[in-house]
């Protein structure tokens, strides 16, 4: 990793405390405190996180993980080897705090060179399928683009 990338997101990361560097992982900080909150979202995930975790991502690989904290972020679901990031969204998602919100997590986290797929609960229950092939369709353009 060259040292601009580095001064770049350190600069990114200045209000943290600590941030880790793995290699062939996405660079990212890792906030301790919400690590509790991030163990009790993996026990009450909700239904569609549920479905899609051990219906599709539990097994898939490149592995990914669930409710993975990422800076002052929890994410849904995260798959290090890509880098990217998948995130369920519910009614909260499109009001407008919360299109404003998920617009300053997709600043940040594609600052750390992550990619955001948002998907509509709603298109979880309606067609399972679909959304399956299209995060493994995701997975694979970003494994390509690396290789």
């Amino acid at each position: 990793m060259c040292s601009e990338s580095i001064a770049a997101a350190a600069r990114l990361l200045k209000y943290s405390r600590r941030f880790c560097m793995r290699e062939y992982t996405a660079m990212y900080c890792h906030n301790k405190k919400l690590t509790p909150n991030a163990k009790i979202l993996r026990k009450n995930m909700t239904a569609e996180e549920r479905r899609l975790w051990y219906g599709f991502l539990r097994t898939y690989r490149p592995r990914f993980l669930r409710q993975k904290v990422i800076g002052n972020y929890i994410v849904d679901f995260y798959c290090a080897e890509a880098k990217l990031v998948v995130e369920l969204d519910g009614s909260q998602h499109f009001e407008e705090t919360g299109i404003e919100n998920d617009l300053k997590r997709n600043g940040f986290l594609s600052g750390l060179g992550c990619e955001v797929v948002r998907i509509p609960n709603n298109d979880v229950n309606r067609s399972f399928s679909a959304v399956c092939a299209y995060i493994d369709a995701a997975v694979r353009a970003r494994l390509d683009t690396k290789l």
